[in-house]
């Protein structure tokens, strides 16, 4: 059994670990022929992220057979921030059941890990038809959120024809932002039908953080009083997709 992957920086790593971290505090990791992924629930089963990272992001990639690492996020996480910006990153495992964490650049660092048993039971996707479609950078999107968690712990999203509105409503106050498509940060708006559905800003903020810091968008996809589906595109990784059930209030 042969599993080497390796990135030409931390960056990656440090993204998608951040992204589970959000979550969970386990992970188990699925490598294939064609690149490694992730699913995972959190433990209220109000949030989901899936992670396809395909072999062709990588600047080198081997794996003979499907293999399962489990690992927990904080001590993986750990030694990927040991890596300086231009340190190249090498995870694999061999037979002795380690993880091995190379990190090099002018300084070459290894580390290994015990990982852990496999708890993850196998979580299908929700298929969903979504009504409107939004899509900003990365940056914008955390920004928007934060204005409306200045009054809420929730934020409602409505959209109508070139329009997209966010609201937040609290003993404080309340919060709106519009955005249309002149909007800066604003890349493209789809609305078959008006839509309208509300949501945690605690899991939204957390995911977005995550992600933002490495820029790229996200396209948030929603119907009325339905799971809203953000997919985050961010160089050198794939995909990641984040599904939050709506407010039940709401």
């Amino acid at each position: 059994m042969v599993f080497v992957a390796k990135t030409r920086s931390p960056d990656e790593w440090k993204v998608i670990l951040s992204t589970i971290s959000t979550l969970v505090d386990e992970a188990t990791f699925e490598a294939t022929v064609e690149g490694i992924s992730f699913r995972g629930m959190d433990p209220s089963h109000v949030a989901l992220i899936d992670i396809q990272w395909p072999n062709s992001t990588f600047e080198r990639y081997e794996c003979d057979d499907s293999v399962k690492f489990g690992v927990r996020i904080d001590e993986l996480s750990k030694l990927i921030k040991r890596a300086s910006k231009k340190d190249s990153i090498e995870v694999s495992m061999l037979e002795d059941g380690l993880l091995t964490i190379k990190t090099q650049n002018d300084y070459l660092r290894e580390y290994k890990i015990r990982l852990i048993e496999s708890s993850a039971s196998s979580t299908p996707l929700p298929k969903l038809n979504f009504s409107s479609k939004v899509v900003l950078s990365a940056s914008e999107f955390d920004k928007v959120l934060s204005d409306v968690q200045v009054v809420s712990e929730y934020i409602s999203i409505e959209t109508e024809a070139k329009l997209v509105e966010f609201r937040g409503k609290g003993d404080s106050g309340e919060a709106t932002i519009s955005l249309n498509s002149e909007s800066v940060g604003l890349e493209e708006i789809e609305v078959k039908e008006k839509s309208r559905a509300t949501y945690s800003l605690d899991y939204l903020t957390r995911i977005t953080k995550a992600v933002s810091s490495s820029g790229g968008t996200i396209a948030a996809e929603y119907s009325s009083k339905m799971p809203l589906r953000l997919e985050c595109r961010i160089a050198n990784i794939g995909r990641i997709h984040f599904y939050l059930a709506p407010r039940v209030q709401d």
